[in-house]
């Protein structure tokens, strides 16, 4: 049998051919016509992939670019700030946070689980300038919920800006910035808007706008108001990628396509399509005997597992590639060997992931010698969710748990665990 690479990775993820066609064809100047009618553009689209009013900067950069962006932006030396964690990218911004000099609060769940809104509301204090978080740890496959964080700030009336890394949120959650009432929020090229990494992208509100006058951290390429001031006629501050941004601008067509030509509805189709090969994934680790890490919160974005008892997550990861050309990732830390991640952001679809659990089957059954389960079990689970998911295509779920009043134990305490599997 030939062997072909297929990545199921968080980030990167699979390229987009449009995309990558575009890419070579991006033949022209960054101070040219050409480029700025492109430019401003794919900044009009970007707001309605973000699902925003606010202005939209791009960043030559990975989302850790942009993540630094939002803290050299927003703060100065000896603030305040709060720090939402429960993984690898929750503590970056413990460490982001540290090196710009600000005073860091820190709430932290154990790696699986999200934060109770008690304990944020404990850690808030009258001085605390700004709340960071992320949408989903893609470190350990939890979503958290940010209505609901941002529903404390405006109940106690904070003056933290809320800032968000949607980098694997975006595409793959429901996210509603300015209802919400989110401050800046970040997004990145290589997860679900297909192209390749380099680019990372910010909404800000006005608040946060206004903050940047205020704060005195040091910033130059990064200065997000350098941004803005070009944006506004169609160009960057720097030389941007023009290949990436041509490439994004495809990218965002296609998302569209996926809705007669509207990037709103698109975009709700790329989550209920995340939606939906998570929950296979998810039912069909379950029917092969082994455990979901992040079982009460799972992320749309990325399915983390426990690997079966005595097979290391490591041997699983390995053999996937050697015999599949499947790349998954293992975990990060002191989670290497524990659990394996599986991401279902971007160009994935139905087929890859039918053809990532016949592979998990074999590499299970064969490589590692697993019993308990006949090849075809995760299979069939995998399609009985596939066909009752298309069955209920129009049910909404603004809501990570699916519901639509509410986000769970975080807004509501009396609504329990076992209420959220039940709509699940």
């Amino acid at each position: 049998m030939i062997r072909k690479t297929r990545l199921f990775t968080s980030g990167p993820t699979p390229l987009l051919p449009a995309a990558q066609f575009a890419m070579a064809a991006a033949d022209m100047h960054h101070r040219t016509p050409e480029f700025r009618a492109l430019f401003t553009r794919v900044l009009g689209q970007l707001k309605e992939f973000v699902g925003t009013k606010n202005d939209v900067v791009v960043l030559s950069s990975s989302g850790t670019g942009a993540m630094e962006a939002a803290v050299s932006n927003l703060t100065s030396p000896g603030d305040r700030v709060l720090v939402l964690t429960a993984g690898k990218s929750g503590e970056q911004w413990v460490a982001l946070a540290k090196s710009f000099g600000c005073a860091v609060d820190v709430v932290r769940a154990p790696y699986g689980e999200t934060f109770a809104l008690d304990a944020v509301k404990s850690a808030l204090k009258l001085e605390t300038r700004a709340v960071f978080m992320q949408a989903t740890e893609t470190s350990t496959g939890v979503r958290h919920c940010v209505p609901a964080v941002a529903r404390l700030l405006k109940d106690t009336r904070s003056e933290a800006l809320l800032v968000v890394d949607a980098v694997t949120g975006l595409g793959t959650t429901h996210l509603d910035m300015d209802a919400w009432g989110v401050d800046l929020m970040i997004g990145g090229s290589e997860n679900a808007v297909m192209i390749p990494p380099g680019l990372s992208y910010l909404a800000v509100s006005e608040n946060a706008w206004d903050r940047m006058e205020a704060s005195y951290n040091p910033r130059y390429y990064f200065d997000l108001r350098k941004e803005r001031k070009n944006n506004r006629s169609g160009e960057s501050a720097y030389t941007p990628p023009v290949s990436l941004i041509a490439a994004l601008g495809a990218a965002l067509d296609y998302v569209a396509a996926q809705a007669d030509g509207n990037l709103v509805e698109g975009r709700k189709k790329f989550i209920e399509n995340a939606e939906t090969t998570a929950a296979m994934t998810r039912a069909a680790c379950l029917a092969m005997g082994m455990k979901l890490f992040s079982a009460d919160v799972s992320s749309a974005a990325a399915t983390a597992v426990i690997a079966s008892e005595g097979i290391p997550s490591t041997s699983i990861v390995q053999a996937l590639n050697d015999r599949f050309g499947a790349i998954i990732t293992d975990g990060e830390g002191e989670m290497k060997g524990q659990i394996l991640r599986i991401a279902h952001l971007g160009f994935f679809d139905y087929l890859d992931t039918i053809a990532l659990i016949g592979a998990l089957e074999q590499v299970l059954v064969q490589d590692l010698k697993l019993t308990g389960f006949a090849f075809g079990t995760g299979l069939i689970a995998a399609q009985k969710i596939y066909a009752e998911r298309s069955a209920n295509a129009a049910a909404e779920r603004s809501c990570f748990c699916g519901r639509t009043d509410s986000c769970c134990s975080l807004l509501n305490p009396g609504y329990g665990v076992t209420d959220v599997k039940a709509v699940m």
